[in-house]
């Protein structure tokens, strides 16, 4: 057997309201020399048009390579590009690349990926949700979100309280998203658990101010609190600080895990299979998370394929804390292209046992959702925020 062939389908339908980013995905369709179809996802944030070219070039070393050989083949690609470590692109693709193969294999072999790289741990995935709280702004129009997202389920919430602040934050800035983060408690409950996402947007001072602000509210993790470049500041973070640090959708490679690992400036650590070379490699993240005490909480952001590949890997590692879901909050169409089949059900992911990632893709929809060209971009919002709550008041 032999990858005979790829197709990238860029696809879109309107501008997603909650997140920008949302409003494009970038599908990868492999088909085998015996007529196997597998399907991977890589990231659009920004960078369509990039990555589906370098979905191409990645597509020169995998045509005519056995699926099979994962490791072979990855490293191939290594081999050949250059900047595969600190390239976004590259490795995007190369993880499109690689879930595809996995799907393939798990077809071919007739069992689910979990089954294939450590077998069935839980059958249940713990989700948080994310995305929810579009338009938030003033702390009431948190709380009656927070009772609505509560209301479906979840047990845990994700969200960023910080507005319209960037790098810096001052007094008042603190004061305010200390009000909504104590609308979002008051409305959940005690009961639910809070997860403090600050996109990696401030100096360290600042990440220490808000720590320090929101230490009261005892959330389960604070998401990456400084500039994520900055690891002396990290540090400094860690040091001021009795918050839980999670972080990882922008660390792409095993050896940048460590280098953080090493230092203890992670608690839970957030590889996005998406980003990092596919479950080939986030699986050996996984691993060497559990090596440091680290638990996993993967980034999952983007769409139905990176979201049933990334139950696969949940539900096969020791080590698993909860999984990241935008499922209820993606564009319909997101869920439409799987037929709906991987729903939240009261916070939890129910883990698939049918062969590869687990879910059937509508072919049909990714010939009527094609579309070409960059995608939307808003100039007066940032593409990360969720739409709606780059403001500090109405």
């Amino acid at each position: 057997m032999e990858i005979r062939d790829f197709e990238v389908y860029q696809l879109g339908s309107g501008v997603a309201k909650g997140q920008t980013w949302a409003s494009a995905a970038i599908i990868l369709r492999v088909t085998t020399s015996d007529g196997v179809v597998g399907y991977g996802e890589a990231v659009p944030t920004l960078r369509v048009q990039p990555v589906i070219a370098s979905l191409r070039e990645v597509g020169r070393v995998y045509r005519g390579k056995d699926p099979f050989n994962f490791e072979r083949n990855r490293w191939e690609w290594y081999k050949h590009d250059f900047y595969l470590s600190e390239s976004f692109e590259s490795t995007t693709a190369l993880s499109a690349f690689d879930t595809a193969c996995w799907d393939v294999v798990g077809k071919v072999l007739g069992a689910p990926i979990h089954a294939l790289i450590g077998g069935s741990f839980r059958d249940r995935v713990r989700v948080y949700a994310n995305g929810w709280y579009q338009d938030c702004v003033m702390p009431e129009e948190w709380y009656t979100r927070t009772k609505e997202v509560v209301s479906k389920g979840y047990s845990a919430l994700k969200f960023d309280p910080f507005g319209a602040y960037f790098d810096w934050i001052d007094r008042e800035g603190i004061r305010l998203a200390v009000e909504r983060v104590k609308a979002v408690k008051d409305a959940a409950g005690g009961g639910v658990e809070l997860l403090i996402e600050h996109h990696g947007r401030f100096n360290p001072n600042s990440a220490i101010a808000v720590a320090r602000a929101l230490e009261e509210f005892d959330p389960l993790f604070a998401e990456e609190p400084v500039h994520p470049e900055n690891v002396e500041g990290l540090a400094k973070y860690r040091q001021a600080t009795r918050l839980r640090i999670a972080l990882g959708e922008r660390v792409l490679t095993k050896q940048h895990f460590v280098t953080l690992a090493q230092r203890g400036l992670v608690d839970f650590f957030q590889a996005d299979v998406a980003n990092v070379g596919g479950p080939t490699e986030a699986k050996k993240m996984a691993v060497l998370a559990e090596a440091y005490g680290v638990e996993m909480a993967y980034h999952n952001a983007f769409g139905p394929i990176q979201n049933a590949v990334t139950i696969q890997l949940d539900a096969s590692i020791p080590n698993f804390l909860i999984q990241e879901s935008f499922y209820d909050f993606f564009p319909q169409w997101k869920r439409d292209l799987v037929y709906n089949s991987t729903p939240v059900v009261g916070g939890h992911y129910q883990v698939s046992k049918k062969p590869g990632l687990g879910v059937d893709v509508n072919e049909k929809l990714l010939e009527e959702l094609r579309v070409e060209g960059q995608e939307y971009f808003n100039p007066d919002e940032p593409v990360w925020v969720i739409g709606g709550t780059w403001k500090n008041t109405r």
